[in-house]
Order: structure tokens, then C-alpha cells, then sequence
């Protein structure tokens, strides 16, 4: 029927239009930004996830710079140890030579004067061997060094589960189940649940971890803090062979663990809420050691003195070998916490890369998808543009009718 008060075919064209134009904005959008979740009006569970990673990968970045600082640390006290070796190996050769028994006293003295001048540059070196105020090189201090955001005492509460220590530690590269009883309760495929619940406000939050053949403790752990979106703060301390896992949301008060085997005692199921303390296993300590005269490696040689006789010439020289061994041996001791911190770098690059690349899954726009969508839309846009136009000329006909 036609009408001159309404005009059905128009309003079908202008809500066709109007969806096209709907489309196109949003492919122009993707194609402008590259995402296709750029804000949580797009997505906003996928949105909320993405942005989560994104707060993983800065804080992985920042675990990155305390390791590129504790690394340079290391490399500092290392080159003071290869400077302060390097003045042993003369001071030896000073000490041998005062071993000779045709030196005159004159000649005694100034071998002795050359040693007392060498053994005096031990101290400024390893005094002076400092990265952002820390120093390896005297005193034998350590430093902690933060290798993980995951883990560790890093919960808002104090409130968590806590299992017992196992019998036998086991390392990161076990597989979890290892760390079932005796009778190998926990095996591939249970589910261990984690539930939180709030008594005041009667909240709750609940994830599942599932159990496999290839599942390391490393990865359950980071399992438990992924799915619970930093909730829980799970760590595992391959000292004592505890698990802990901190309520790390002041919202709730109470995380009860079970399981869907047997039993799991070993990893908490089944342990109430208590207030625990987690030191983790998300730090590395790196031992130093003392180059200076006043430490245990060189001590002997602070009141050498090679121009009384041959006698104490060889007893010096005695006392440099011995440090020259203990220092060696500190340097390794040192070299090999260096070697770990690295490789523990180099898996954070790969893993920084990895969450980035999983960000990119969730929030990237396929270009070569939308480039064509968006020709086929502004084709349709074109399309729907002439069928208004002729929608709106059909009640023109009426004056036909009265000619």
C-alpha cells in the first residue's frame, strides 16, 4: 500500500544503512588502531584479560632491571677479583724472587718496598668496586635478588593456606605430581580447586588447576596465580617443600583447597585459612665475598713481609698461593650465581615476549581480514545509500494518480 504519512521500504533502507555505517566505523577503527578490543566497550571480559597481561608484562620488566643490576654488581666485584688476582701473581713473583740468598739488604728492602706498594692497591680496588652502592668485593655481603613477580610475600594479607613441608623437596623441574603421598594419590587429570569466599558480604571466587603428566611445580604455581587473575599469590619453597597460597585480595577472608582425587595434603588441600608468612622461592641470593686485606682470602698477606730472610720470603709466597686459591674459588662461586641470574633473564625476555604474544591473540585486528571487510562494506554502504534513495521516491508515484 502507499502512503503518503509512512513509508515502510525507506525505514527497512535507513536501518540497513545504518548497520552498514555501524560496521564500517568499527572496521575503520581496527584498522586506525590495529585492535580489534581497544577499549572494554569492545569486549570487556576479553579487555579485562588483556589488560591484566599487560600489568604482568611491566612488572616482568621490572623484575628484568633488578637482575640487569644485580648482574652488573656481580660483573663489578668479578673484575675487581681478576684486578686483585692479577696483582697476586705479582706479588708472588716478588715473593720468589726475595727467596734468593745472594740479595743484599738493600735489594731485600726493595723488593719489599715494590710488595708493600702492590699490597696496598688490594684495598682501593676493592673498595672501590661498587654498582648503585652495592659492593660484592668487601665484607662478604649478599644481595637478594627479586627473579620473579609471581610468588613470595607479595600479598595484600597475611591470610592463607599453607601446606606441610614435603619429606623430600622437590625442584621446579619435578612434575607435580611427585609431590603427592605415598600411594601417589595426585595424578594427571585432577582437578585442584581453589575457592574464596568473603563472610561478611557473603562473596565468593572460585578457579580450578588441572593436574598434568607434564606439569612442573614452577608451572602449577603459575597455574594458580594466572587463573585466579593475582587473587591468590601461590609460591612453592624448594627449601622447606611448603606451598603457600596468600589471599591477595582484601575483599575476601577465607580460600579453602580441595581436590577432586584422593588426596592432596602435600600441596595444602584440605589445610584451613591460617595466617602464614610465604618467603617463597621468587628471590636469588648472590653471595659475595671480601678481596681486602682485612678478609679471611688475604688476611695472611696484610703483614707479609719479604725482606727479613729468605725464610719469611718463602712463607709469603706460601700465603699468596693459598689466597690465590681462595680467591679463585670465590670468583667461581661468584661466575656461577652470574650464569643464573642470566639464564633467569633470558627466560623473563622469553617469557615477557610470549605474554605479549598472547596479548596480541586476544586484542590484535587481522588487517588482511578487515582490509577486505572494509571494501565490502563500503560497497554495501553504497549499495544501501540507492536503495534509500529509491525507498524515498516510491510515494512520489501517488501524484500520479491524481493527474
Amino acid at each position: 500500500m502507499l502512503s503518503v504519512n509512512s513509508n515502510y521500504g525507506a525505514s527497512i533502507a535507513l536501518q540497513s544503512l545504518n548497520s552498514t555505517n555501524k560496521e564500517l566505523n568499527e572496521v575503520q577503527n581496527r584498522i586506525s588502531t590495529g585492535f580489534k578490543v581497544s577499549s572494554a566497550r569492545d569486549n570487556g571480559a576479553v579487555y579485562a584479560i588483556a589488560e591484566g597481561q599487560r600489568a604482568r608484562v611491566s612488572s616482568v620488566a621490572a623484575v628484568k632491571d633488578g637482575i640487569d643490576r644485580a648482574s652488573s654488581t656481580v660483573d663489578v666485584a668479578l673484575a675487581a677479583g681478576k684486578s686483585v688476582g692479577e696483582i697476586l701473581q705479582k706479588l708472588k713473583s716478588k715473593a720468589v724472587a726475595a727467596q734468593a740468598d745472594d740479595l743484599t739488604a738493600d735489594q731485600r728492602t726493595a723488593l719489599q718496598t715494590d710488595f708493600a706498594s702492590l699490597r696496598s692497591q688490594i684495598d682501593t680496588i676493592a673498595n672501590a668496586a661498587q654498582f648503585n652502592g652495592a659492593n660484592l668485593a668487601v665484607g662478604g655481603t649478599s644481595l637478594s635478588v627479586l627473579i620473579s613477580d609471581l610468588g613470595g610475600s607479595v600479598a595484600a594479607t597475611s591470610d592463607g593456606v599453607q601446606s606441610a613441608g614435603l619429606t623430600t623437596p622437590i625442584s621446579g623441574s619435578a612434575l607435580i605430581i611427585d609431590a603427592g603421598d605415598s600411594t601417589g594419590d595426585l595424578a594427571d587429570g585432577d582437578l585442584i580447586t581453589f575457592d574464596l569466599t568473603d563472610s561478611v558480604n557473603a562473596g565468593t571466587f572460585s578457579i580450578a588447576v588441572e593436574l598434568t603428566a607434564g606439569m612442573t611445580v614452577d608451572d602449577f604455581v603459575e597455574e594458580v596465580n594466572a587463573a585466579s587473575g593475582g587473587k591468590i599469590s601461590a609460591s612453592y619453597d624448594d627449601t622447606t617443600g611448603e606451598f603457600t597460597y596468600l589471599i591477595n585480595d582484601t575483599n575476601f577472608d577465607d580460600l579453602a583447597v580441595t581436590t577432586s582425587g584422593t588426596d592432596g595434603t602435600n600441596i595444602g588441600v584440605g589445610v584451613a585459612t591460617a595466617s602464614v608468612s610465604s618467603s617463597g622461592s621468587n628471590t636469588f641470593s648472590v653471595t659475595g665475598a671480601d678481596f681486602s686485606l682485612s678478609g679471611s682470602i688475604l688476611s695472611s698477606l696484610a703483614s707479609s713481609d719479604i725482606s727479613t730472610s729468605t725464610a719469611s720470603a718463602t712463607t709469603a709466597s706460601n700465603s699468596i698461593d693459598t689466597a690465590i686459591t681462595g680467591l679463585n674459588n670465590a670468583m667461581a662461586t661468584m661466575g656461577s650465581q652470574a650464569a643464573a641470574l642470566d639464564i633467569q633473564n633470558d627466560f623473563l625476555s622469553k617469557l615477557s615476549d610470549t605474554i605479549e604474544q598472547g596479548i596480541g591473540n586476544l586484542v590484535d585486528a587481522d588487517l588482511a581480514k578487515e582490509s577486505a571487510r572494509l571494501q565490502s562494506l563500503q560497497i554495501k554502504q553504497q549499495l544501501g545509500a540507492q536503495a534509500l534513495s529509491i525507498a524515498n521516491q516510491a510515494p512520489s508515484l501517488i501524484l500520479s494518480f491524481f493527474r
